[in-house]
């Protein structure tokens, strides 16, 4: 099982995007947050919780996936309603989390790192979220299918060869058991 440093995660990251994108990886504190460059700082930076690696990969997860509008807003635009949500906010949370959920653990994988799906509500009403690891599950199987988008697949590269991963994208590797 291979060490997973933060460190190298964000050198990872900033080589494949910090030129073409003017975005870095970088450590932050409690929360994790997105900033788009602005007067005090000159580029867009991904702020992740306390170095945990798996921070780390969820952010990424999220920038992956917003679009070049998203990528000029705080968060990327997104509403988050924080631990202690109702039923119906867990739902709404747990509908725009399955792609950087999927898109996280594509990259998990790549970085031979265990992936586990987060809900992300630890004092909230209690829910079931087994349709939830199901529509992760299959979003993964969708990217399989239809390919990575442009930046996933680059990232996915860097962390298959700095981990010395499984470069072919299966979706055997994947189980469902495991989340």
């Amino acid at each position: 099982m291979p060490v997973h440093d933060y460190e190298d995660l964000i050198r990872i990251f900033n080589q494949c995007f910090e030129v073409n994108y003017n975005t870095r990886l970088v450590r932050g504190g409690d929360e994790p947050i997105y900033l788009p460059a602005d007067a005090e700082r000159c580029y867009h930076a991904i702020y992740f919780a306390h170095g945990f690696y798996s921070s780390g990969l969820h952010e990424i997860a999220h920038w992956l996936i917003a679009g070049p509008q998203r990528r000029l807003l705080e968060d990327f635009g997104y509403w988050y309603e924080p631990d202690g949500r109702s039923a119906a906010q867990q739902a709404e949370f747990e509908q725009v989390e399955i792609k950087p959920q999927a898109t996280e653990w594509i990259l998990a994988d790549a970085a031979g790192f265990r992936f586990r799906v987060s809900s992300d509500n630890l004092n909230g009403e209690p829910t079931d979220n087994s349709a939830f690891k199901q529509a992760v599950y299959q979003q993964v199987g969708e990217y399989i299918h239809q390919g990575l988008p442009e930046r996933t697949a680059q990232l996915r590269n860097a962390l298959c060869e700095f981990y010395a991963t499984p470069a072919t994208l299966c979706y055997s590797r994947f189980d469902p058991a495991t989340l």
